[in-house]
């Protein structure tokens, strides 16, 4: 097939949803790596048949996430705190799903600097006899899914200053001098604070 067949059949099949030079992007990497194909000279049946194995275990694969993301979305939305912590702006229905099944109970933790350090965004603090760090990284111990969706979370919220409150405060940092990573995690704890409140006192978050 011709790049521009390849670039029409990606379009047929994708619909609507992407535009020409996506589709030309994704042409044009099939045919480099046709060209790369090492059995191009040589195709047995059995790697056939292999190929056809591989891509219907991937498609199955695609059907079962599809299911698995229903369920949770289904399971999530008979719980108060799941509309709760979509109040926060940049908190969307995955994020949230993930940042309360991460979480659990609330009741597990008595202050917000304990969610913290379960989401491993506390610092790390090292000291000596006569020497106390003034600089410390934080210690990425806990869950990696809750911190990986929480950094998500403050992405989406400062950007195109959706989140005016978190928008505000990350400004502020960066005005203090603060590297853009050293910001982020900042926010995430204030973030931090804020979901904890809202799930321990069952109200709504308030951009005022």
């Amino acid at each position: 097939m011709s790049e521009k067949e390849i670039t029409t059949e990606i379009q047929r099949l994708t619909g609507r949803g992407r535009s020409a030079s996506w589709c030309l992007e994704r042409a044009q990497i099939l045919a480099a790596e046709a060209r790369r194909n090492p059995f191009k000279e040589t195709a047995f049946p059995s790697h056939l048949i292999s190929i056809q194995l591989l891509i219907k275990l991937l498609l199955q694969y695609q059907d079962h996430l599809a299911s698995l993301s229903k369920s949770v979305d289904a399971l999530a939305e008979e719980l108060l705190e799941y509309d709760l912590i979509q109040s926060i702006p940049g908190i969307g229905t995955k994020i949230g799903a993930t940042i309360l099944a991460e979480i659990g109970e609330i009741d597990r933790f008595d202050h917000s600097k304990k969610l913290a350090a379960f989401a491993g965004v506390d610092p790390s603090v090292f000291s000596s006899c006569k020497f106390v760090a003034t600089q410390n990284r934080i210690t990425k111990h806990g869950s990696r899914r809750l911190r990986t969706a929480l950094y998500q979370a403050v992405r989406c919220g400062i950007r195109s200053n959706r989140n005016k409150k978190l928008r505000a405060y990350y400004d502020k940092k960066r005005a203090e001098g603060k590297l853009f990573k050293v910001a982020i995690i900042a926010c995430v704890n204030k973030l931090i604070h804020w979901i904890f409140a809202i799930l321990t006192n069952k109200e709504a978050f308030r951009l005022e």
